[in-house]
């Protein structure tokens, strides 16, 4: 097949969406698919590049807004943007459009879609639920594009069945027709060099400095765990300076400012050396679409306590790979962190069950997702990738 994956981010950029395309575009890749990329240019200029071997076009995207020069500004830039997206589509003359994490990129992948006939399949990863800016719910644009694209789409997928039941609760998608691809993990991904300054031992969160994150009810929870005074606090991510300085400043009223370690953004090898080395992991989000992070914990064989919210319930079996709590119940979430770091036996049946569950999230499951859809969309015959699936 000839797929253009249309995404609202890409490399150089790193994200969950981000490394999603880019290993979905690299699997599909290998089995033989003629993959591009069409993403966002968040400068506004169109341009060409290569990723692994995938071309990449990076397209303009502005969208109107609601104030009169922004209406001006729009209506200025719309018409070369629209002609970049269909000249992308002229020169590479995809069979279908796969549009991951909906927004501006969805919009022009949409307007393709129409103009070309060409069919679309719309994949949520749960920007409509944890998205920090609220825009489906302050733009009417967003709002109908996302609607409208989920009406003219041949296939939509979500990362979770919370995903698809809230398009199909605020965006009109219609019953039945939502399908679940869970995200995915490259098993062999290498680990790099632990950051600097980190204790003996510690447990680990990763992710962005944002409240969604729940890194503040994590300080809570550890404050209360009553853990061995060696034992710290490693959260790993970046965000606004405001937000790492509130959160120091909750470690200190806590008393545990000495214990906390924030070494900023990671790349992708230090968090795998990281989540390696950890006594646990924690992740203690006020909502998770999927929860990438928990699928990472299993992978390096490292204890899970994680939040009973969103997508995390859906494929974490409490008491068995992992443990589910309440993040807001700071003493259950604390007592939860205990016992797997103080029980080293039940830690490490923990972790090894989450060794052998890891293993049915490779991206070669999530292509295999995917190209279900494609032949639904195309209405080919699933044929040997429906015998996969079935496997």
């Amino acid at each position: 097949m000839r797929i253009a994956l249309a995404t609202s981010s890409f490399s150089p950029w790193v994200g969950g969406v981000e490394e999603h395309v880019r290993n979905v575009a690299r699997e599909l890749g290998q089995r033989g698919h003629d993959v591009v990329v069409w993403t966002v240019a968040r400068d506004g200029r169109y341009g060409v590049r290569s990723v692994e071997g995938i071309e990449v076009r990076d397209l303009p995207a502005p969208l109107p807004a609601r104030s009169p020069s922004a209406l001006l500004r729009f209506a200025a830039s719309a018409p070369s943007a629209a002609a970049a997206w269909l000249r992308a589509a002229d020169d590479f003359r995809p069979e279908l459009i796969h549009v991951h994490c909906y927004g501006p990129n969805g919009s022009y992948a949409r307007f393709v879609s129409h103009r070309r006939r060409i069919p679309l399949v719309v994949t949520s990863h749960g920007e409509t639920i944890a998205d920090d800016g609220g825009v489906f719910g302050a733009s009417r644009f967003a709002r109908a594009s996302l609607e409208g694209a989920l009406r003219d789409a041949s296939a939509v997928t979500g990362c979770s069945h919370v995903v698809v039941r809230d398009l199909e609760a605020r965006f009109a998608l219609a019953p039945g027709v939502g399908a679940v691809v869970p995200n995915g993990i490259d098993l062999t991904e290498p680990a790099g060099s632990l950051p600097d300054g980190l204790p003996r031992r510690y447990v680990a969160a990763v992710g962005r400095l944002v409240p969604v994150k729940g890194f503040d009810l994590l300080l809570r929870a550890f404050a209360n765990a009553e853990l061995p005074e060696d034992v710290g606090l490693v959260i790993g991510g970046d965000g606004w300076d405001s937000r790492w300085a509130a959160l120091r400043a909750e470690a200190e009223r806590l008393g545990i400012g000495e214990r906390l370690v924030m070494p900023g953004q990671l790349d992708r090898p230090q968090v795998v050396a990281l989540l390696r080395s950890a006594a646990a992991v924690a992740i203690s989000s006020r909502f998770e679409s999927f929860g990438i992070t928990a699928l990472e914990a299993w992978r390096a064989g490292t204890p899970l306590v994680a939040a009973a919210r969103g997508g995390l319930p859906e494929f974490i079996t409490d008491g068995v790979d992992g443990l589910l709590c309440d993040p807001e119940d700071s003493a259950a979430f604390g007592a939860a962190l205990r016992r797997v770091v103080v029980d080293a036996q039940f830690g490490r049946s923990l972790a090894a069950a989450g060794s052998e569950r890891v293993r049915d999230f490779t991206w070669q499951h999530v292509a295999d997702g995917y190209e279900l859809s494609y032949a639904a969309a195309l209405g080919r015959p699933a044929g040997a990738v429906q015998a996969v699936q079935n496997a």
